[in-house]
């Protein structure tokens, strides 16, 4: 099966191109070139957008912004190639890429996404409640280094490449039936945790 994925919920967005478990290519840039990307790993992969199989596609929790354009781009990427997908958490994929780590996720606003007993929560840094020892990746983790660190907690170096949610995780993820089955793209629902801030300034 010829999965492309890709995760635009973090300020590093991944894609990449797995055929069954084999990672045919990978990239990494930013959310506005997710299809500039997506075209080049096809051509890297030897690949037409019509041997396409499955999309898998970040949920979040992270950037509203972010999550917008994977969304709206796995939607018309479905509607032109004929696929369903698989909406995979990054915080899963976070975990996945990092067997063992806690994905801890910057939310803004002095808080992270973090998965507090395998489930996905928002929380101010500090209230990160884990064992002395723990190991914790991803955006968040590398900006809160200092409360995390003075927590007992372990953060790799800024470089180390389990801090970026890789798309071969949701791919691995999605074709092991480890997020759910595949389902048309419209019926895929972002993970925000919290509400945007427009809305929220409507609603004041």
């Amino acid at each position: 099966m010829l999965t492309l994925a890709f995760d635009t919920s973090t300020d590093v967005a991944t894609s990449a191109l797995v055929d069954d478990e084999e990672v045919l290519g990978e990239r990494s840039s930013r959310a506005v070139r997710l299809l500039e990307d997506v075209d080049a790993l096809l051509r890297q992969g030897g690949a037409a957008p019509s041997d396409v199989d499955l999309l898998a596609v970040g949920t979040g929790p992270g950037s509203f912004t972010g999550i917008r354009i994977g969304l709206a781009t796995a939607r018309g990427l479905a509607l032109a190639l004929g696929v369903r997908g698989v909406g995979v958490s990054t915080l899963d994929a976070l975990a996945a890429g990092a067997p063992g780590a806690v994905p801890v996720i910057d939310a803004k606003r002095r808080e992270v996404f973090a998965l507090v007993d395998g489930e996905p929560r928002v929380l101010a840094p500090a209230d990160l409640d884990l064992p002395a020892g723990s190991v914790c990746v991803g955006d968040g983790a590398v900006r809160y280094r200092a409360v995390l660190e003075e927590r007992g907690l372990v953060v790799p170096p800024d470089g180390d490449e389990r801090h970026v949610p890789r798309a071969r995780s949701h791919a691995q993820l999605a074709n092991r039936g480890l997020a759910g089955e595949p389902r048309p793209i419209d019926e895929i629902e972002p993970v925000y945790l919290r509400i945007p801030d427009a809305e929220r300034s409507v609603s004041a």
